[in-house]
């Protein structure tokens, strides 16, 4: 008899955040996760920090200007903590729809004011984490807010269909991360894309066609590709010139979702500028037939030739000699720290506090 490959339907989400806004940006992901669902779907991809937003105002804004600053710090201030309430919150819309979500994010570490990562969130059927990856190389603007990624993210995940995998942007067409992600052998690959990106050239939707054509040529896994769009709300918090914000709503600019086959055939979209979920039905046996043809992680490879290694560790800043480094405190570990810090001062004992003494 041996081993049977299903057929499982996959969505692209392509919808604009409530821009700038974490809980109501959560609220929207979780209602379309539940709508996936109801669709069919077993896999979910959603667009480039959809919560709470891309950084898109560096295309128009100097960094350190007023309107860039003052949105960066929104930002930081929407930005999501993983583990956290927001995550609880897809968590649970992916247990109710059933589905594996991959979910764009702006993260930032806890109990810090100043570090934030270009993330996908990883959610299984049952509701379970799965992990999460952050961007490597910020692009462009995204540099300006966003820290690279660890190496430490950067893998498939396990779904009951075979492994999966996701990167953002620009990083679907780096061919280092493309081949280290082929070594896992995903199934399906989600992409997630800004909701808007003036290349010079080629509109993004066609950037996206061409990246996402490549990358399931390179891996034989289908390509599930999820783009943002623009609405009123975002442009008018923009604060645009007339001339910037005909660029904004130019319709090629932005939008372009489609899922791409293992054959690199593109088999739903591209979708135009709207919001709208985009459905396909992926027979996981054509790829199969596709590795019997190249399988660059394997048969069709040389690795008495070429090696790629791969750093998969998480960097850390700090080492304190003989051990770890400790970490960050929280709230109540830092009240116990200045209460500690005011005791010494009044018992006379010095100004140093507990931290500063390590």
């Amino acid at each position: 008899m041996g081993d049977s490959y299903p057929t499982i339907r996959a969505a692209a989400v392509q919808a604009a955040s409530v821009f700038l806004d974490r809980e109501a940006s959560t609220a929207k992901a979780c209602e379309l996760i539940r709508e996936a669902g109801a669709g069919g779907a077993r896999i979910v991809g959603f667009p480039e920090g959809f919560i709470p937003a891309h950084p898109i105002w560096f295309h128009f804004h100097p960094g350190t200007g007023r309107v860039g600053t003052q949105l960066s710090v929104e930002l930081f201030k929407n930005a999501v903590e993983i583990p956290g309430p927001e995550i609880d919150e897809l968590r649970r819309a992916a247990a109710d729809a059933g589905v594996y979500a991959v979910v764009g994010v702006c993260e930032k570490q806890p109990d810090t004011i100043g570090t934030l990562f270009n993330s996908q969130v990883f959610i299984a059927p049952d509701g379970s984490s799965l992990g999460k990856h952050q961007k490597l190389m910020p692009t462009v603007g995204e540099r300006l807010v966003h820290m690279g990624g660890a190496g430490d993210t950067l893998g498939a995940f396990q779904t009951d269909f075979g492994p999966a995998s996701a990167l953002i942007c620009g990083e679907n067409s780096n061919p280092l991360a493309v081949f280290a992600l082929t070594t896992d052998h995903p199934r399906v690959h989600v992409m997630s894309w800004p909701n808007h990106f003036p290349t010079v050239g080629a509109p993004l939707r066609e950037r996206v066609r061409v990246d996402s054509q490549a990358f399931a040529q390179m891996t034989k896994a289908y390509v599930v590709s999820a783009c943002g769009t623009v609405d009123d709300g975002m442009v008018e918090r923009l604060e645009l010139s007339p001339d910037d914000e005909a660029v904004i709503r130019d319709p090629e600019f932005c939008g372009g979702s489609l899922i791409v086959a293992p054959d690199s055939q593109v088999i739903a979209g591209p979708l135009g500028p709207q919001e709208e979920i985009l459905y396909a039905d992926l027979d996981l046996e054509v790829g199969v037939r596709m590795k019997l043809r190249h399988d660059f992680a394997g048969h069709y490879n040389r690795p008495d030739v070429f090696q790629l290694r791969v750093n998969g560790r998480a960097p850390q800043i700090l080492e304190v000699e003989g051990g770890q480094a400790p970490p960050l405190p929280g709230p109540e570990q830092q009240r116990l720290i200045d209460d500690a810090g005011a005791a010494r001062r009044v018992l006379g004992e010095g100004d140093g506090d507990s931290a500063g003494d390590r």
